[in-house]
């Protein structure tokens, strides 16, 4: 076996045991965010789970991430939605808005404490804002990819797009009135709207996640003074 393909394939096992990881807390903390605010949905369908088959989309969750990571550029993705009965919660919208954004809350400090573990470490370096690896060394890109991962996952699901977590948000925001209803209609369709953006936009959101996630780099070198 070649070297080549053996840092191949321990890239795509490291994006795949990342994905796995990092989805999943990011779905059981909807789904312990929506118990504490008095819908216990998840709980009783068995989303609150460490089990990886009770979260995983096998598009967004596997073959994205993956296509993504060979193809070299952001990598991202999703999950199957936590289930919620919104009529449970409390405070209304802005409960389900709290429920929402505690999934990328999540990636985004699995991030910084990846990239932190890295950098105590030494196997990440940072220097002028940018953050670094050791291509050849195996511990070293598995901790640029949980911070990159994570922020990449962070950053696609607060887009607000029905049925990502940035709708959640953008709904709980917006007056009464057409763009509630606009999200509304298009929420039992949302999921084909994604596959779309994916599919004729992917330029455009590729460029969207390559500044945001190189301005989140910036305040992680910040915060260690590098």
């Amino acid at each position: 076996m070649s070297e080549d393909l053996v840092h191949t394939l321990g890239y795509v096992f490291s994006v795949f045991i990342i994905t796995l990881f990092s989805m999943i807390l990011h779905e059981l903390m909807h789904g312990f965010v929506a118990l504490r605010l008095g819908d216990d949905t998840a709980k009783y369908s068995g989303r609150l789970s460490l089990n990886p088959l009770k979260h995983i989309d096998p598009v967004m969750t596997i073959i994205v991430p993956i296509v993504l990571a060979l193809m070299g550029g952001p990598i991202f993705g999703g999950a199957k939605p936590v289930p919620i009965n919104t009529r449970k919660l409390k405070y209304n919208e802005w409960g389900f808005a709290l429920v929402a954004i505690a999934g990328p809350l999540t990636n985004f400090v699995l991030a910084l404490l990846f990239f932190l573990v890295g950098y105590w470490t030494g196997a990440l370096s940072a220097q002028g804002g940018a953050v670094m690896y050791a291509p050849g060394n195996f511990w070293s890109m598995f901790m640029m990819l949980g911070v990159s991962v994570n922020i990449g996952f962070m950053l696609f699901n607060i887009i607000p797009i029905p049925p990502l977590d940035g709708s959640r948000v953008l709904y709980a925001i917006a007056p009464e009135g057409g763009i509630r209803r606009f999200m509304e209609q298009i929420e039992h369709y949302g999921i084909f709207v994604i596959y779309f953006c994916l599919l004729f936009f992917g330029t455009a959101l590729s460029f969207y996640m390559s500044g945001a996630m190189e301005a989140i780099l910036r305040l992680f070198t910040m915060l260690v003074g590098a």
